[in-house]
């Protein structure tokens, strides 16, 4: 029931207004203060300092956001957590989409003279141009990348797409010449798979990122129509990647099943299960210190599920998963924001797998795949 009140007790309608209006942005300003907490309001406080009393107005306020925004992730102490500024930002997103814009080889660092190309593209700009593995890159554009010089090698091979650069090149019969390249729009193949002696199958795989669930499986099946009685997973120095493509391959390869667990910090833990249907293959993983995320969660979930012998060195032991959040300066923010498990709920984390063949790669030689080889060929 309401009260009326007399005449004299009425409050006018322009100052209901304005109380209303006032009332509002009190509890909005409150909230955002609650919210923000004393460090947060001085990262404010700071920032807005710099833009207004800094003594020099030519700062670049754009490498103080970007430095900013790294020590504030680096004050997580977390390793996993990461700060990409604009231009890395796009250059992250575009790798894990599998394409990217280019000539199509890949380069090591280990010649002084430049750049050594130790694979080319079937097909893409480099091949095209006549550009072979063992090729030196010593300039780009007439300009030397000698020396310190050849890290920066990739960003000047660069460019967008449609655009030409010139690859003086050294040969390995020590001549030189020059490779002109039309940049074009490349599509990188996650999963590489052949069949080896004595009709064992050996799928390596790059990442789980965009697709790699799809070229995983088309690499396995190509491997079974071809006569494959076993199958070798190389995962060393698989930086990891999405969920979605981990959780699809392990559905492939595994019966049903819980194969997965996902402990988000805002949401209810999410299990992954896997149907019935499975590839009937005996298995062996390869990985080393550089398996990183979803690939050793794979190694670890096959041997838990079915006793899959892992082969290779102690992996990373990364057990948090990341969102990277878009920020508004054309960057992003990573942030370690679950924690996941195999299918039983073993945690990697800290402790990664000790594989059961513990071996060293040898100089000259790939003596891990041989051990995992000689796994399979036990009864």
């Amino acid at each position: 029931m309401e009260q009326t009140q007399g005449k004299k007790g009425l409050v006018p309608g322009w100052l209901k207004v304005v109380l209303a209006v006032v009332l509002t942005l009190a509890v909005t300003v409150g909230g955002f203060c609650l919210l923000m907490g004393r460090e947060g309001l001085s990262i404010i406080q700071g920032w807005m300092l710099v833009r207004t009393q800094f003594v020099d107005p030519q700062v670049d306020l754009g490498q103080v956001a970007d430095q900013a925004l790294n020590g504030m992730v680096e004050g997580l102490g977390d390793r996993w957590s990461y700060y990409l500024d604009a231009q890395r930002y796009d250059q992250v997103m575009n790798d894990r989409s599998n394409h990217y814009v280019g000539v199509g080889i890949t380069v090591t660092y280990e010649r002084e003279e430049g750049l050594l190309v130790v694979e080319v593209a079937q097909d893409g700009p480099a091949h095209q141009a006549g550009v072979r593995p063992g090729d030196v890159v010593v300039a780009v554009d007439g300009v030397s990348i000698a020396g310190e010089a050849r890290y920066d090698g990739a960003d000047r091979i660069a460019g967008e797409e449609g655009t030409q650069v010139t690859l003086t090149l050294l040969g390995e019969d020590g001549t030189q010449r020059d490779a002109v390249c039309t940049r074009a729009t490349l599509v990188t193949q996650p999963a590489q798979g052949k069949l080896l002696e004595d009709g064992v199958g050996y799928v390596l795989l790059s990442n789980f990122y965009a697709g790699a669930a799809d070229s995983f499986r088309e690499q396995v099946d190509a491997l079974v129509e071809q006569g494959a009685t076993g199958l070798i997973i190389d995962l060393r120095n698989d930086p990891g990647g999405y969920v979605s493509e981990l959780t699809a391959i392990l559905d492939y390869l595994l019966p049903e099943g819980v194969v997965f667990r996902h402990n988000p910090r805002w949401e209810r833990g999410e299990e992954y299960r896997s149907d019935a249907q499975c590839i009937q293959l005996p298995m062996v993983t390869l990985v080393n210190e550089n398996t990183y995320s979803a690939a050793e969660l794979l190694a670890a979930e096959l041997r838990e599920f079915q006793g899959t012998p892992v082969v290779g060195t102690r992996t990373s032991g990364k057990g948090y998963s990341q969102i990277t959040f878009p920020l508004l300066n054309g960057g992003g923010m990573g942030l370690s924001t679950a924690t996941y498990t195999t299918g039983e709920g073993h945690s990697l984390i800290g402790e990664g797998i000790v594989p059961d063949v513990e071996l060293e790669l040898a100089e000259g030689e790939d003596n891990q795949l041989q051990a995992a080889i000689d796994c399979l060929k036990q009864p």
